[in-house]
């Protein structure tokens, strides 16, 4: 266990009150997942708008976009969408 603590964007946060309770509920519980342990849920990598390398995770129908701030044991959740849309 990382013992990293979870931070999420708002952004994320206002896209899961679009999805189904089920889907929230299952995304909220594989965000602490990723926090627990980060290297499990890449991917793949991706580059942020400002060069920063992020992780993705599929999950289901989901793409699940996540830092792990290692230095200062966050892990934060940046991006959730469906996976077959980019974004």
């Amino acid at each position: 266990m990382s013992g990293s603590r979870l931070l999420i964007a708002i952004e994320v946060l206002d896209y899961l009150r679009t999805v189904p309770r089920r889907d929230q509920e299952r995304l909220l519980k594989t965000f602490r997942e990723i926090a627990d342990v980060p290297s499990r849920f890449t991917d793949f990598m991706e580059n942020d708008s400002t060069g920063r390398p992020v992780a993705v995770h599929i999950f289901g129908k989901f793409a699940i976009k996540f830092w792990d701030d290692f230095a200062d044991r966050h892990v934060k959740v940046l991006d959730v969408h469906l996976a077959d849309r980019s974004h």
